[in-house]
């Protein structure tokens, strides 16, 4: 592996046609490779990174609503019968001949581009994850890691021939680990496993999360569901940008897909960025975000 810093600043990466420090929140349809290199360096303070996980198959997900009909194929609450009417279809193709020559210049930009102060989070799963650990050490350094966050979830189908695989893996790294923001406060809080053994005061308080998060994925039938494959709940998004980043930083996600890290940093008072070439993406996130970014493309 040849990965290594890149402590010089991009000459081409001094002004940007779409984005400024005073500008607005930004939804931008382009290839993030090609963009990114507008950006000027160190100008976020939080970067979420939900990349494909090279699972080597297509993602998909299709939206239904259930209609109350006459003469439904399904039976409901107080006998009323109901339809199910699909929606549109959402798709992608997660698998990547050389996964990792198309991840490791996105690392070096993402850690160009955020501030002395700023945290990255990368979020995969046990496919990848001990490579990405390897390949961040390089670039960040070792002594720059500062966790990694398990997120446990239990949905989904079960296998028999080996211990189901529930979890995602969120590697956390630190530009800098003398100056970098954590705020502990600013976390929601857990219910204790055993409050019987802390005092009531606490109990009712709650513990401050681990680096195991236990937190249900997004319900096929609940309010945030937008249609997209691998949504991320709100919840999870959450912790994080409440945890490493103020109100008014700027933020940062390259694979946005459904939008949800901008939507919960709007509801925070971050400002964002949201970078995604996928039509479908865009389209979903011009409905979800379009109220507090200005949506773009970009032009070659």
């Amino acid at each position: 592996m040849t990965t290594s810093r890149r402590r010089t600043p991009n000459p081409n990466s001094m002004t940007s046609k779409l984005w400024s420090p005073e500008g607005p929140n930004l939804v931008v349809q382009a290839e993030n490779s090609s963009f990114l290199g507008s950006l000027p360096d160190a100008a976020f303070s939080l970067i979420y990174l939900d990349p494909p996980f090279n699972t080597g198959r297509v993602q998909s997900r299709q939206n239904t609503v259930m209609v109350r009909s006459s003469n439904g194929s399904r039976q409901g609450f107080a006998g009323h019968s109901y339809e199910t009417i699909k929606g549109s279809l959402h798709s992608y193709d997660d698998a990547f001949t050389d996964y990792w020559a198309f991840l490791e210049p996105r690392l070096l930009e993402a850690w160009r581009l955020l501030a002395e102060d700023g945290t990255l989070y990368l979020h995969l799963d046990y496919r990848e994850v001990h490579y990405a650990k390897v390949m961040l050490d390089s670039i960040f350094g070792r002594e720059c890691f500062l966790n990694e966050i398990i997120w446990a979830y239990d949905y989904g189908a079960r296998a028999k021939s080996r211990w189901p695989t529930k979890h995602d893996n969120i590697l956390v790294y630190v530009k800098d680990p003398s100056k970098y923001h954590f705020d502990s406060v600013a976390v929601d809080r857990e219910p204790y496993m055993a409050p019987g053994l802390v005092t009531a005061e606490k109990a009712a308080r709650g513990k401050l999360p681990t680096d195991v998060w236990w937190h249900t994925i997004v319900s096929p039938t609940g309010k945030e569901k937008t249609g997209y494959p691998t949504q991320k709940p709100e919840g999870l998004l959450r912790r994080v940008v409440a945890a490493s980043s103020k109100p008014g930083d700027w933020v940062l996600d390259f694979f946005a897909g459904s939008g949800t890290f901008g939507a919960v940093a709007a509801a925070l008072d971050r400002r964002f960025v949201c970078i995604d070439q996928n039509p479908e993406a865009i389209g979903i996130m011009a409905k979800r975000l379009g109220e507090v970014a200005e949506l773009v493309q970009e032009t070659s």
